[in-house]
């Protein structure tokens, strides 16, 4: 998989920096969706706009979501209720990217006990195998992704064809769910079950593992993607696992704390407040003698403690932060704490 201007390598010390804007740099757009372009079932304020303008500046969007529940048809409802212009060709799903997998590993027609909701059901019939729902129906694979239905006679079964030597995938490995009054168990918790009792490890399509990007790349036929994330874990962990660049924005998950603490195998290549990112020109950061600048902002790590002065945008600040952490290497919140201050952010 190709990348963009400079390519970033795991690990590298510096974020990077783009004299162009990125709509213009990549060619397609990996997007996920909760935290990048809604938040709890609420558009994100300016994410269609942003989105629009992308997509008139000749980026192709293309949406990659670890939800294996909803069918693309209705995410692409629910994205264009947010008054983003999306069609179900446009949606990639852990769901898909599973049903692919064991397409992969099974003959045509081979039954496949899914436990999950409509998205997993429709996907893997798509690809050609037969959706069942009970063990005594001699499965050849248990598929099992996140559903609120998700009951203990479902996984019961799953347990026992397990257990009898089907194959067993996942559609993503998420521990938790945002929900509107917390984080919730996840599909990676509910899967626990199955794999506690059988001692059978699940293979994993979603994010951050290669499936789903993978499946994106061939759906859209990206030669230059970027892959746009508000999770380390998964969207820019996952990047860095297929070669691609990343953009971590701030409007989800991750806070300018967990970005300066990144690991190596979870930097992003670019650091964005929100989708404006894609529309603008990234500025290089700078490093010298052990000091790191961008915008007005110098950062540096002296000892137990890592030092921001200057002025300037909060965005320019915490890529200076971010590539003074990541070339000191073992750097703890405590000792980021006062430069995140400095930024009006949390440590």
């Amino acid at each position: 998989m190709s990348a963009g201007p400079g390519r970033q390598q795991a690990g590298s010390p510096l974020p990077r920096g783009s004299a162009e804007a990125l709509a213009a740099a990549y060619d397609v757009a990996l997007l996920d969706l909760d935290g990048v372009v809604y938040l709890g079932g609420t558009a994100i304020p300016g994410a269609a706009d942003a989105l629009r303008k992308a997509e008139a500046a000749g980026m192709r969007l293309a949406y990659v979501t670890n939800n294996a529940y909803r069918t693309p048809a209705a995410i692409a409802a629910l994205l264009t209720s947010f008054g983003v212009t999306a069609a179900p060709q446009d949606v990639v799903t852990s769901a898909q990217a599973a049903a692919r997998l064991l397409a992969e590993r099974l003959p045509a027609g081979a039954p496949v006990l899914v436990i999950g909701g409509s998205g997993l059901r429709m996907a893997v019939r798509e690809r050609g195998l037969r959706p069942v729902t009970t063990a005594a129906e001699r499965p050849r694979a248990v598929v099992q992704g996140y559903s609120p239905g998700v009951s203990y006679p479902m996984l019961a079964e799953g347990g026992l064809a397990v257990a009898a030597g089907a194959l067993f995938v996942a559609s993503n490995g998420d521990l938790t769910l945002p929900g509107r009054r917390g984080r919730q168990p996840g599909n990676g918790s509910l899967v626990q079950v199955i794999a506690t009792a059988t001692g059978v490890r699940p293979l994993v399509a979603g994010k951050p593992e290669p499936p789903l990007h993978q499946e994106s790349v061939l759906r859209t036929g990206a030669r230059r993607p970027l892959v746009v994330g508000d999770r380390l874990d998964t969207d820019i962990e996952g990047a860095h696992r297929v070669g691609a660049d990343s953009m971590l924005v701030l409007t989800g998950v991750t806070g300018p704390a967990e970005a300066v603490l990144a690991p190596p195998s979870q930097r992003p290549a670019y650091l964005a407040e929100d989708l404006n990112g894609l529309l603008e020109p990234h500025p290089e950061v700078t490093g010298r003698g052990g000091a790191f600048g961008c915008g007005g902002w110098t950062a540096r790590l002296d000892g137990g403690r890592l030092d921001l002065g200057g002025a300037g945008t909060r965005i320019d600040g915490l890529r200076a932060l971010c590539a003074a952490a990541w070339a000191g290497g073992a750097v703890t919140a405590d000792m980021a704490r006062p430069a995140l201050r400095r930024l009006g952010c949390a440590g």
